[in-house]
């Protein structure tokens, strides 16, 4: 008897195919709306296999309707959304998809950096909203990169990536993490710093850390307070790592200069969100890892990691 696997969004059609070459499919058929919780809870009770995004909470309640369920293969590098400790507990296996978005994720970092220092989303809306009349010494001015001191938050492979660029536009670069990478260092001539001293010498603080117990609100009202006025933060990681309330604040009293998102606590972000009604904040919506060929590649090795997994053989990428 095959395998039956629920996938939670409709992923691309090879994809599909190489999973129904060894599998039963039941999929949410929808590209722009996640699988509703009460459809998930019923598609997860009789499956072996799931096929998911960051989008869909994958908790202790919905797992305790997971009767036959094998294997969670998350379309993603990040896995906050599913309850690790309740998936060990019923030896069921969480898959992950690093190392395929590393490059891709650093380029949008870098892109958003440069995007928020030097006011570009604000330079196009000005243009187009007809308000250009003249040139003018110091309209739009923004933020130099080259030369600036970069501070990077979490030194992985995504943060080592951006430290690459960097170095190609002769930045001074401090990095925090919860070890020392001696190696890069030399390559890249960084610096090793705690927290505080990063923040307080930075003129671009980058934040590449996972989202943990330990990193939620890691960047709150204190650390705000010990950067430069003129400092930017850029969030490419996880939303819930940087105190929005705080954040706001901080940009709508000059405590820092501006701020480049890709990631929000909640998403999608709430149109009332305050953070939107500030001109020094550039938002994305969650595309750091959004190139055509780094999206096929997370979704064929989530796929490959499902399809071993279901076959009781070790997949490439493991969480528990």
């Amino acid at each position: 008897m095959r395998p039956t696997v629920y996938i939670t969004r409709r992923i691309p059609d090879e994809i599909i195919a190489k999973i129904v070459e060894q599998c039963d499919i039941r999929m949410w058929d929808e590209t722009d709306i996640p699988v509703p919780r009460n459809v998930l809870e019923k598609e997860i009770s009789s499956v072996e296999g799931l096929y998911c995004l960051l989008t869909e909470t994958i908790d202790r309640e919905i797992l305790a309707k997971a009767s036959r369920l094998k294997v969670i293969s998350n379309m993603a590098v990040g896995y906050n959304n599913i309850d690790i400790k309740a998936a060990k507990e019923k030896g069921i296996t969480v898959t992950n998809t690093p190392g395929v978005l590393t490059e891709t994720t650093a380029d949008l970092t870098f892109a958003l950096l440069m995007a928020t220092a030097r006011r570009l989303i604000e330079s196009s809306d000005c243009l187009r909203g007809g308000n250009w009349k003249t040139w003018s010494p110091m309209q739009l001015t923004g933020q130099d990169i080259y030369g600036a001191t970069l501070g990077i938050i979490g030194m992985g492979r995504i943060g080592a990536s951006l430290a690459k660029r960097a170095k190609g536009f002769d930045m001074n670069m401090l990095y925090y993490n919860r070890s020392q990478k001696p190696e890069l260092e030399k390559e890249l001539n960084m610096k090793y710093t705690d927290l505080d001293t990063l923040l307080r010498g930075s003129d671009f603080v980058c934040i590449m850390t996972p989202y943990t117990p330990q990193t939620r609100n890691l960047i709150g009202k204190r650390e705000f307070s010990l950067m430069k006025k003129s400092s930017i933060l850029i969030n490419t990681a996880r939303g819930g790592i940087v105190n929005e309330n705080d954040l706001f604040q901080a940009l709508r009293d000059g405590e820092i200069w501006a701020a480049g998102l890709d990631v929000f606590e909640q998403e999608p972000v709430c149109l009332d969100n305050p953070l939107l009604t500030l001109p020094n904040v550039v938002t994305l919506p969650h595309i750091g890892s959004a190139s055509i060929k780094t999206r096929m590649k997370m979704a064929e090795l989530a796929a490959d990691n499902l399809l071993l997994a279901i076959k009781n053989q070790t997949p490439k990428h493991v969480v528990v």
